[in-house]
């Protein structure tokens, strides 16, 4: 790119999964797009460097040693923080930030984000979820319902590759999917039985960004079928899941009309007093630490829920004192997450003549059935949940050498079935539940730290204990022993789906955007991303996301051929 020449037609702020989206858009509409990522680049397949490595191939056999645990109390945390992944992980010590009640922010500084790692569960939103806020009297009523962004989910799927079955549930409705792996008998069992002994609950595959088929669109991204292998957060070289790496920067890039400059750390949006609309985005090299600015006639703001929010607090002018589009003060506020700190689990007796070989990338899903057509409980909303089923192989490790290989190789005795559930709990968006700029503490790049302050609530309790109740009662049901329930106590943050803080709405008053995603007092500034939402569902969020993004960008393309942008 020539220094020279820093005039695009839209500039898109972070290169993961919505900003990538947002970049395939305006490309394949002949704009001169810049994509801006804050962390290095990662080209697909080349920046995977653990992709095909065996166990004993790892210097600690996949886990990370204490004394980095103790470096990064908040990022170990995360599941899928391991010695193949860890690489792609933002490191506690290099990016601080301010928890005035504890949070764990789980970050992926490069070019894909926090793609590369996700857990690739896509379920779209139903009519009770966009109406939540407005039935139950929460947050603001969204400015759009299902029919707005139906036809964005099946474009969204068409080319990201979703396998699913079609279940006829009103509460998850049907997309565009692939075939779907099988469920494994003791999964079955468990369907069989709540299916039996309840009429409003529903256990199905779990939806999955997987290529189970192939089509020629995902010939021409280059990807090919998913191989199996569980473990995905490593960045898959046969693109069998859908990340920005594989598919949407590769496609933005064919076109010619894609810049994707990476260690560029966006400073703020650069706002113009005399036409009242954004002019471009001020950015700080990660390593210079030179400044930069860059213009364009639109700029999405998608560099990750939390982020976006401190990019736009950040972006100050004498026009907006407290942050773009921040006439109201609500900037960085009303921003809420899915609670994850219940599990369960149990023992099955049955099925003693199976076993499992093999894996596949989803579990079972028990999509929400609490407070659907009515308040019927204590708490507002309601959970979804996972099912899984597994048995386990009992191995002879006794002895050495070829003692040793011959004991684990002839082994052929199993232990029982164990089942499992994990809880994934809708909050509520609420007033004090904020994000906002440190006063006083920087980060390396002379950016204000971003100070988080989140919260469970009582209704989370409850939801909880309901949780354990029901699904207790569902397992004893099918004949499940030795049932145990845990609540981790875990921080909001570990999710990793916080959404919120720039939230949609009808008029200025009461939120930032408009339907369109488009910030109410600088049109020219779309928000995507997790900021943008107005409440959070029990849904796995990203498919909305990315719909958001694809009927957004749809709207500012024709706005810009209209010239009433």
């Amino acid at each position: 790119m020539s220094d020279n020449n820093h005039h695009f037609d839209a500039i898109v702020v972070g290169a993961g999964m919505t900003g990538a989206w947002a970049a395939k858009e305006f490309c394949d509409a002949g704009l001169k797009t810049l994509l801006l990522e804050r962390g290095r680049d990662v080209k697909h397949q080349r920046d995977y460097p653990t992709t095909h490595m065996q166990p004993w191939d790892f210097k600690h056999r996949g886990r990370v040693p204490d004394i980095e645990k103790e470096k990064n109390p908040v990022i170990h945390r995360c599941y899928a923080y391991r010695e193949d992944a860890k690489h792609f992980f933002v490191k506690d010590e290099e990016h601080p930030y301010v928890q005035e009640k504890p949070f764990d922010w789980i970050r992926g500084y490069q070019v894909g984000g926090r793609s590369i790692m996700w857990a690739r569960q896509t379920q779209r939103w139903s009519e009770f979820d966009f109406e939540g806020p407005a039935r139950d009297g929460f947050a603001v009523d969204w400015p759009i319902r299902y029919k707005d962004i139906d036809p964005w989910y099946s474009r969204v799927e068409k080319f990201i590759g979703v396998s699913g079955s079609k279940d006829g549930i009103d509460t998850l409705p049907d997309g565009e999917f692939l075939k779907p792996w099988d469920l494994n008998c003791v999964e079955k069992h468990f369907q069989k039985s709540v299916q039996d002994q309840f009429t409003d609950r529903h256990v199905i595959y779990g939806r999955c960004a997987h290529l189970t088929e192939m089509k020629d669109i995902f010939k021409k991204q280059g990807r090919v079928l998913c191989q199996n292998r569980r473990i995905c957060q490593r960045g898959c070289p046969y693109g069998g899941y859908f990340s920005a790496n594989s598919t949407l920067i590769p496609w933005a890039e064919k076109t010619g009309n894609l810049t994707l400059r990476a260690d560029s750390v966006v400073h703020s949006i650069i706002y113009d007093e005399e036409s009242n609309r954004a002019s471009g985005v001020r950015i700080i090299d990660a390593h210079s630490k030179e400044s930069t600015s860059y213009f364009a006639k639109v700029i999405f703001v998608n560099a990750g829920t939390l982020n976006t929010n401190l990019v736009l607090l950040n972006s100050t002018s004498s026009r907006f004192p407290n942050g773009l589009g921040n006439d109201n003060g609500l900037l960085g506020k009303y921003v809420a997450f899915h609670n994850y700190r219940a599990k369960i689990t149990a023992e099955h007796g049955g099925h003693s003549n199976y076993k499992t070989e093999g894996t596949r990338p989803t579990n079972a899903y028990i999509p929400r059935f609490r407070n659907v057509y009515k308040q019927e409980t204590d708490f507002l909303r309601g959970y979804a949940c996972t099912f899984g089923a597994s048995r386990s192989k009992l191995v002879d490790a006794d002895g050495h050498g070829q003692d040793l290989m011959e004991g684990l190789l002839s082994t052929k005795k199993y232990g029982p079935w164990r089942v499992r559930s994990g809880f994934m709990g809708e909050t509520i968006p609420k007033e004090d539940s904020t994000v906002s700029l440190d006063e006083n503490l920087k980060d390396p790049w002379g950016i204000p730290q971003l100070k988080v302050s989140m919260y469970h609530d009582d209704n989370d309790e409850k939801m909880i204990k309901d949780f354990f109740e029901q699904y207790t009662d569902m397992y004893k049901k099918a004949g499940f022993t030795d049932i145990k329930t845990r609540d981790t106590g875990q921080a909001p943050g570990l999710d990793i789906h916080e959404m919120g803080g720039v939230r949609m709405g009808h008029d200025s008053e009461t939120s930032l955007l408009n339907s369109w995603n488009q910030m109410h007092a600088c049109k020219n500034v779309y928000v995507t991303d997790g900021a943008c939402m107005t409440s959070v569902s029990t849904q796995n969020p990203s498919l909305t996301f990315l719909a958001l993004t694809a009927r957004a960008a749809d709207h500012a393309i024709e706005s810009l051929k209209k010239d009433v942008i």
